[in-house]
């Protein structure tokens, strides 16, 4: 008895250890979640405000206006100085391009704000030390020889602005690679609590399920009575060594026993109903991942779809019934110059064809009396051909029969071009049609 006494003493302080080690456990993850809060509260108070994040962009779509700045200036100042002579011009170009040595100056980070801007003083201080350098080379003696005074002043004002545009580029520059900086430290710092916070859960997760086991998975001992034995049923005991237990005892004994064994089933039940949430929370997290990345391809496809020229000038355009009004008086006014134009050539169409319709009149007239001109030719060559070879005179028939041939070669001529003539005048017809 004494042992299983000591047995049941060593369980309770074993469990009473347990769950206030689970307890002092428990309550350090929520101060540490509590803290990591507190610290994300005060982290981020100005960048969550102001929305930093959108700064950087504006910084950054300003650098990229205020790199391009330069090449425009240095475009107007060809424009500006293209009437000086080529070996002056080259020379100027030298000295616009040169850049004046001035000390370095070495920015400190401000760490604790860094989205605070660049010193007004030190911008004004670098600027001076700039114009100051710039006083030497403006000075008369860096004048290329030959050059007007009123040319170079003007030359010294249009350097003196690209310095200043230079020097301003710089700063902007500074100040966004800062600000980038602090931006990406943030992002590390702020990805780095997400993940403490995500193991504190868990852990915490992890603790209220330990708890809840040894809830569940009772120790129940059960004090043997001294003297207690088993006999046979062949025999009669003599029950000298009995005692005595009360009936009730028992049924109570026995009644907290089913209690027990109830609330253990209940709480198995319970288990089991919290791990099938378990399971339908992990498929809805499941579905809802499948969804996102349905989601973030559908994006992909509607970033890449094709947009014609005409969605793109209504996106652009801030007036775009103007601007169709204004493009279509301008179509109706090209049409009507395209009307006066098409008139214009039909009536010289027109004009062609009746020209060749009468010389086509005229050739056909001319052909009508050639080839009556050629029946009486032939009536007299063959009536001279008897002649000739009655009279034996082959070599006059040889030439007045080369001359015949001469104009059959001719009129044969002039058939070919009718023919064409008529082919030009069927393609002009159709035209004007």
């Amino acid at each position: 008895i004494i042992s299983q006494e000591e047995l049941k003493i060593v369980n309770l302080i074993y469990a009473l250890l347990l769950e206030e080690e689970l307890d002092a456990r428990e309550a350090g993850l929520h101060k540490f979640l509590m803290k990591k809060k507190k610290e994300k509260v005060t982290l981020y108070p100005v960048f969550l405000r102001y929305g930093q994040v959108d700064a950087l962009k504006k910084n950054n779509i300003n650098n990229n206006f205020f790199l391009s700045h330069p090449q425009s200036l240095e475009h107007d100042f060809i424009e500006q100085f293209a009437h000086t002579p080529d070996n002056l011009f080259e020379e100027l170009l030298q000295l616009y391009k040169h850049r004046p040595e001035t000390p370095r100056t070495e920015t400190l980070l401000d760490t604790a704000n860094p989205y605070v801007k660049g010193s007004a003083e030190d911008y004004q201080d670098a600027v001076s030390l700039l114009m100051k350098a710039m006083d030497e080379l403006d000075s008369p003696e860096h004048m290329p020889s030959g050059l007007d005074q009123s040319v170079w002043a003007h030359f010294c004002l249009a350097r003196r602005n690209k310095i200043k545009s230079e020097e301003l580029v710089k700063w902007k520059a500074l100040a966004l690679a800062e600000m980038q900086a602090c931006h990406q430290r943030r992002v590390a710092e702020n990805e780095k609590m997400k993940s403490e916070l995500e193991n504190t859960f868990q852990e915490l997760t992890w603790l209220q399920e330990e708890k809840m086991k040894l809830q569940q998975n009772l120790t129940v001992q059960f004090l043997l009575k001294q003297g207690q034995v088993e006999l046979e049923s062949t025999q009669i005991p003599e029950y000298s060594d009995a005692i005595l237990i009360d009936r009730s005892v028992v049924e109570e004994l026995n009644c907290t026993l089913a209690a027990q064994g109830e609330k253990k089933i209940t709480a198995m039940v319970e288990f089991k109903d919290f791990s099938k949430g378990i399971i339908q929370l992990e498929w809805e997290h499941k579905k809802m991942k499948m969804q996102i990345q349905d989601l973030k391809e559908k994006a992909r496809d509607i970033v890449i779809l094709p947009i014609s020229k005409d969605c793109q000038l209504f996106l652009t355009v801030h007036n775009y019934d103007t601007h169709i009004a204004q493009h279509l008086a301008g179509m109706e006014q090209s049409l009507g110059v395209m009307d006066k134009l098409h008139r214009k050539n039909v009536k010289n169409h027109q004009k062609k064809v009746r020209e060749l319709k009468k010389c086509i009149r005229l050739k056909e007239q001319a052909n009508y009396e050639l080839s009556l001109q050629l029946k009486e030719m032939l009536v007299s060559v063959s009536e001279r051909m008897h002649i000739f070879k009655a009279a034996d005179t082959r070599d006059i028939s040889e030439k007045i029969t080369r001359q015949r041939y001469q104009e059959i070669v001719k009129q044969k001529y002039l058939r070919n071009l009718i023919r064409e003539q008529e082919k030009q005048l069927a393609i002009l017809q159709s035209e004007t049609e």
